[in-house]
């Protein structure tokens, strides 16, 4: 019997690998399947190889940095119950916002190291007159291949042509996880600004996120499917991480071969539609498996309950990223905007 599932798993996972090579997406229930293997198994590892076969195939082995700015640090009333910015937890102290210098040299540090994509990161009603004339003085003050992404609030198809217009090449958006549960958003909302952006020159960025043991494999692959229904070039899965104080801190943190897992099967399943596939938190096991890009943060910081930083968070910076994805095979570069 143990033979007959583990020749099963075989077959799922020869199956996935043809699919994504064939140009394909892998349905619901497949992703499922694949989900329901243990992630510190044997079989798991097959997963993973197969995934970054796939990897090789789809991008080359080009990996590429991502870095993101969280620009605002203060109260938000939406009170998600993963982020440390909510309202209602009180973990926010006193309230600031990185000046326009300091984005600039910011983002002049990164362009220097090869970031590919730089996020700008607001809190959900951050004005976007004010992030549009911030992005015009990046591009006037910053020349390079880097593309700039946006991560902000809801918006509608005149305010994405307006992004377009101030510089930004990228939108990050999703339907996050337990949307309308563990947060104060209507899902149908965000699925409004996901229409918007196909309907845009703006390339969609989309995560399965925020990840945690509290999860469904239904849940995850729904969100999964819904970042390659509205078009995301980039996508992967980002892992709730426990903020103490917040409804969700004492949860416990998705064990990185989990995290590494669903990374995996998004590679499986996205296939040549989403070349980029990312992992957040980065661990050399998800670049193994297929992950080619890694996100480095400074600023205001949602999963932590520190105030704004100018240092890359965690210690995890550029030049540590670089050195993973050359063990694991990938050379990081820039791609023309």
């Amino acid at each position: 019997m143990i033979r007959e599932i583990m020749k099963d798993y075989n077959m799922m996972i020869e199956k996935a690998k043809k699919s994504a090579l064939d140009g394909e997406v892998l349905g619901k229930a497949d992703i499922i399947a694949l989900l329901e293997i243990d992630p510190f198994s044997e079989d798991c590892g097959k997963l993973g190889a197969a995934a970054r076969e796939v990897a090789t195939a789809v991008s080359k082995d080009q990996a590429y940095l991502w870095a993101a700015i969280g620009i605002d640090y203060r109260p938000c009333p939406m009170n998600c119950h993963y982020c440390s910015l909510g309202e209602s937890w009180g973990l926010v102290m006193e309230e600031s916002e990185l000046s326009e210098g300091e984005i600039i040299k910011m983002v002049q540090k990164y362009v220097q190291e090869k970031v590919q994509w730089i996020v700008l990161r607001t809190t959900q009603f951050y004005p976007f007159d004010k992030l549009m004339a911030l992005a015009k003085e990046i591009r006037r003050n910053v020349s390079g291949k880097y593309q700039l992404v946006a991560n902000a609030g809801e918006f509608n198809e005149q305010t994405a042509a307006q992004l377009v217009e101030a510089g930004f090449d990228s939108i990050y958006h999703t339907v996050r996880l337990r949307e309308g549960i563990d947060t104060k958003f209507d899902p149908e909302e965000r699925i409004k600004t996901l229409k918007a952006i196909s309907q845009s020159p703006l390339k969609l960025v989309s995560l399965v996120e925020p990840v945690g043991v509290e999860h469904t494999n239904d849940e995850i692959a729904e969100a999964l499917l819904t970042a390659i229904k509205f078009g995301a070039v980039v996508t992967g899965a980002m892992a709730r991480v426990p903020v103490k104080g917040t409804p969700l801190g004492e949860y416990p943190a998705l064990a990185k071969e989990r995290l590494a897992q669903i990374v995996a099967i998004t590679r499986l399943t996205a296939g040549f539609r989403a070349p980029d596939i990312c992992v957040h938190q980065a661990s050399e096991l998800a670049f193994k498996w297929g992950a080619n890009v890694a996100v480095v943060e400074s600023g205001s910081i949602p999963r932590d309950s520190c105030c704004n930083t100018k240092t890359d968070w965690n210690g995890f910076d550029p030049e540590t990223a670089k050195a993973w994805f050359k063990t694991c095979g990938y050379k990081v570069g820039l791609k023309a905007r």
